[in-house]
């Protein structure tokens, strides 16, 4: 997946997931650990609107973590 797209912002939220990815044990937990990450900005700095390349990456990483 290209993510030259992505904001610096939106890069340190995907490098966030990937941690928690490998940390919790649902995708529910994922999930929620992403709209925190979302909500919170990179270092606090405020709310990270979720963009189409950014969204794209997220459900990458879902299908590879929880994949059925």
């Amino acid at each position: 997946m290209d993510t030259d797209t992505l904001s610096p912002e939106e890069r340190h939220i995907i490098q966030k997931l990937m941690a928690w990815a490998s940390l919790v044990d649902s995708q529910a937990k994922f999930r929620a650990k992403k709209d925190e990450a979302l909500q919170a900005g990179w270092n606090h700095s405020g709310p990270v609107r979720e963009s189409r390349a950014l969204s794209l990456v997220i459900r990458s990483l879902e299908k590879s973590s929880w994949s059925d």
